[in-house]
């Protein structure tokens, strides 16, 4: 389905469109009164309200009559709340957060065994991190388009990438490694998803030693992790993952090369001077000291080159992870530099893969590379010298296809299916559409305030949609109710398609600081209805060993360990009486035997934190320890039938 552009409709015009539209959301009786309004009606209602045409031509773009779904589905960022948002488009509902990086109580993440031992594989030098500044969702590709079938998202602050499967939208893995300290660029893939790209930061030594700040430029370094991925499994293999050493720039957006470019990685960076701060100390502040050069390094890394490097055995291990040395890259040619303008925030790959769109946020320009030339520089080894760690730089006028002229602060780019960039521009608070092949921005729409990144249709794919965008705006000090200092993000929709552009949609989110996101076609997702059989462990992705069968249900100890096999079904959890003694190991193992499409449960123990989302045919574990005498009443939490409340039982500790 694609994208149907609506152009100026006329007073009496939009009266027919609402009335048809509502007919088509409203029950049977609202249907015909309003059908059978006079046009004057909606007038004077669009009167009262002080809505213009557009305001309403915009409404009817988005509203989704009740039944209805979306025709795309947008994976954003839940920035510090370390989840994952599920956003339908265009009517920008909220259907899901999946919890990656933190707890999310109402799916029991995080308080079951399963779920706990996710969480627990994201764990840094022996401590259990309790939030995740996740950044960059990136779907699971194959020829370079979207396939459905998994998305990847970091955790910037503590370096970490997690996996979730699009089949039940669930997180199976988080991965880690000591080697780096922070990331950005990540976590995009490679064309046909066999890697996962995780790129640093912020320079610190290599494994997460100690050096002094003044040791900056010989003892920080940054690094890329190339962190396979099992497609079969659905999992990362770190044993086929490897690292390259980079200089102690600031690594920043990764992208990944296609078609023409493909079996190529490219990474922007700023702070090319090196600077590390000291305001107390008598030096420059990072900020100003980080801005000096005109331009900084674009990161071009041969990435089959460099798997046959690691495949050959010419890595060291530092913090468990192959890594290529700079002295190793160097020697064979696995890594150049190229200038792009200061402080930039993305390198976006064209749909053709043949061109590169890279803008600074102290520039005012989008710069266009053309791979072709990049490749022949390389193989030419045409170099205009080479930074102090013996990388070779290419030269910026020879690499480039030209600039185009975009505004105060270009940031993020993403493509239509008609030859179109559309690039956020932080400063000016608008999105820019430009000409790829003329080079000439062609109209502006303003936003509502500091975008950041911006998501088209399939926009960094292949074969992009076009149709709609979402600009994500870090300010919106205006937009809604006032709800104190802290506000919400807002995410505007924009219909690319009419000319001029139209902002059609304000969406408060209240969840700090989602960065990035991408959109997908709806009907590329197919995820289960239901676990089957019964009894199913959703990490695993396979059926428990401890599932519980319906008449099967027991209570065992083994010393000072008891075993409840439990089942849930509507309306009640057997058994319903658990005994035990104050000091025993209590070990539940629940499963909701039901397998009607949306048969949920859940599970909550008072005062024990104890809490799971049963959802149908899922089988969950809860260990804990009975370390306080009384009587607990637990139930189910998810409003299940009409005798819902009556779904519960007691978990009695008697005195040890």
């Amino acid at each position: 389905m694609r994208f149907t552009r609506m152009g100026a409709l006329s007073a009496s015009g939009i009266a027919v469109l609402l009335a048809a539209t509502v007919s088509m959301g409203c029950g049977p009786q609202q249907a015909t009164q309003v059908s059978q309004a006079p046009a004057s009606s909606t007038a004077e209602l669009m009167k009262q309200r002080g809505l213009t045409e557009a305001d309403v031509s915009a409404a009817l773009q988005t509203y989704t009559p009740t039944g209805k779904k979306d025709t795309y589905l947008t994976f954003a960022s839940g920035g510090h709340g370390g989840n994952m948002i599920v956003i339908g488009v265009p009517s920008m509902r909220i259907l899901k957060y999946v919890g990656v990086f933190t707890p999310e109580p109402w799916q029991g993440y995080g308080y079951g065994d399963q779920s706990g031992q996710v969480l627990k594989m994201g764990s840094r030098f022996g401590k259990e991190m309790t939030w995740g500044d996740m950044h960059h969702p990136a779907l699971s590709e194959t020829a370079g388009d979207y396939d459905g079938k998994f998305v990847f998202v970091n955790d910037k602050a503590n370096a970490r990438i997690a996996v979730v499967d699009l089949h039940d939208f669930v997180t199976k893995q988080i991965i880690t490694s000591q080697l780096i300290q922070s990331d950005h660029g990540a976590t995009f893939v490679t064309p046909n998803t066999e890697y996962v790209i995780e790129s640093s930061q912020y320079p610190a030594p290599l494994g997460g030693g100690y050096a002094p700040i003044e040791d900056f430029q010989e003892k920080y370094r940054g690094a890329v992790i190339f962190w396979k991925f099992d497609r079969e499994k659905g999992k990362i293999d770190p044993s086929n993952s490897f690292a390259m050493e980079l200089p102690p720039y600031m690594q920043d957006l990764a992208d990944a090369g296609k078609l023409a470019s493909e079996g190529w990685v490219f990474i922007n960076s700023f702070n090319t001077e090196m600077s590390y701060g000291g305001t107390l100390e008598g030096r420059p502040p990072m900020e100003s000291g980080a801005s000096q050069n005109d331009m900084d390094y674009l990161h071009i890394i041969d990435l089959k080159k460099a798997e046959a490097v690691y495949k050959a055995g010419k890595t060291k291990k530092i913090a468990g992870m192959d890594v290529i040395m700079l002295e190793t890259t160097n020697q064979e040619g696995l890594l150049h530099l190229l200038g792009e303008p200061k402080s930039p925030h993305g390198v976006d790959v064209t749909p053709d893969g043949k061109e590169l769109v890279i803008s600074g946020k102290l520039d005012t320009h989008g710069t266009v590379y053309v791979f072709e030339k990049i490749k022949g520089l390389i193989d030419a080894k045409k170099y205009i010298g080479k930074d102090q760690y013996g990388v070779p730089i290419l030269p910026f006028e020879d690499s480039i296809r030209g600039q185009v002229e975009i505004g105060l602060g270009p940031l993020h780019t993403q493509y239509d299916d008609k030859g179109n960039a559309y690039t956020s521009v932080f400063i000016e608070s608008t999105v820019a559409k430009w000409s790829l092949k003329d080079l000439k921005v062609i109209e502006k729409v303003k936003v509502h305030y500091n975008v950041g990144h911006i998501v088209a249709a399939e926009g960094d794919t292949v074969s992009p949609d076009g149709g709609y965008l979402i600009a994500m705006n870090k300010w919106a000090l205006d937009r809604f109710n006032k709800v104190g200092p802290l506000l919400p993000q807002n995410f505007q929709l924009i219909n690319i398609n009419s000319e001029p552009m139209q902002l059609l949609y304000d969406m408060p989110l209240p969840l700090g600081e989602p960065h990035y996101a991408q959109m997908i076609k709806a009907d590329k997702l197919d995820p289960v209805d239901v676990y089957k059989p019964a009894g199913f462990d959703v990490v695993t992705d396979k059926p428990s060993p401890d599932a519980v069968k319906a008449k099967e249900e027991r209570i065992e100890r083994e010393g000072k360990h008891v075993h409840v096999y439990m089942t849930s079904v509507r309306s009640h959890f057997t058994p319903d009486i658990v005994r035990v003694k104050k000091g025993d190991t209590v070990h539940l193992h629940i499963t909701n035997v039901e397998q009607a499409h949306d048969a949920t449960h859940g599970f909550t123990i008072g005062s024990y934190n104890v809490h799971s989302s049963l959802e149908p045919g899922k089988h969950v574990d809860i260990t804990f320890v009975a370390d306080r005498e009384g009587t607990f009443p637990f139930y189910c939490t998810e409003f299940c039938s009409a005798l819902h409340l009556e779904m519960a039982g007691y978990l009695l500790v008697e005195p040890s």
